[in-house]
């Protein structure tokens, strides 16, 4: 057997021995969930994420578990990962507004326009393959709806066709616009979750800088510009301040 032969069936069967791995360790961390042995629960899920590629189902059974334990912070991060990966799943949606109801924070966002709130709920409903099927889809019919109007001169089909082109062209438009806001959202990883129990922030990136505001475990943050050790965070309702970077994690 030549040696790439080798090395590749290897790999493939290091990969299979590590996917059986992770899943008989996930089925033990469930079963240490069901008999109430949190602690090792989480730390046998901890041990899944690191062996194999992270889904929703993972992070959603790590967030009740950190619930189980009292630690509202790591269950709010471990919620908010299994949110980005499956935004459509109520289940996740229902215990990240629990775990919001005990944060001690209560921030209000800044106000959007209408639009920009129902393009934000449709995008996390849809799922982007659901949205990219739908915009191709719209796109076909726009462009058969037009070569109709062009090429057969019904006037009954002309109708129908400047119908059926109006539509196309407005879920083109839609589906253009859901798709981007869900690659922007994809790709943006500028969220965090604030680890510490309590955390004041400072007005520039110094110790010695005058107090910003004070904020607590489990608030969700939006990250800007960083510093050595500090990170600028911007509060739901737009205040900015200055914290260290290892009081918050990245979602």
């Amino acid at each position: 057997m030549r040696p790439t032969v080798i090395l590749i069936l290897a790999v493939v069967l290091q990969s299979v021995a590590l996917s059986q791995t992770a899943v008989d360790l996930f089925g033990r961390a469930n079963e240490a969930y069901r008999a109430g042995r949190y602690d090792e629960a989480v730390k046998m899920y901890e041990q899944v994420l690191e062996q194999h590629s992270a889904s929703a189902a993972i992070y959603f059974n790590l967030g009740n578990s950190y619930y189980r334990t009292g630690k509202l912070a790591p269950a709010v991060l471990a919620f908010e990962r299994a949110y980005r990966l499956d935004p459509g799943d109520t289940d996740i949606k229902h215990n990240l507004r629990l775990l919001n109801l005990k944060t001690v924070d209560r921030i209000e966002p800044v106000p959007e326009l209408f639009l920009v709130q129902w393009m934000r709920s449709i995008a996390a409903v849809l799922s982007p393959q659901t949205t990219q099927w739908t915009f191709f889809i719209a796109w076909f019919m726009l462009f058969a709806a037009l070569a109709v109007l062009y090429l057969v001169p019904s006037s009954a089909l002309m109708r129908l066709a400047r119908g059926a082109a109006l539509l196309s062209l407005m879920v083109v438009v839609l589906g253009g616009a859901l798709l981007g806001l869900q690659r922007f959202n994809d790709e943006s990883r500028d969220q965090a979750v604030i680890m510490a129990p309590t955390v004041t922030a400072k007005s520039s990136p110094d110790a010695g800088s005058v107090d910003a505001f004070v904020i607590h475990e489990g608030l969700k943050v939006r990250l800007s510009d960083a510093v050595g050790e500090w990170v600028k965070v911007i509060l739901p309702d737009g205040k900015v301040g200055w914290i260290p970077s290892a009081q918050c994690e990245r979602i």
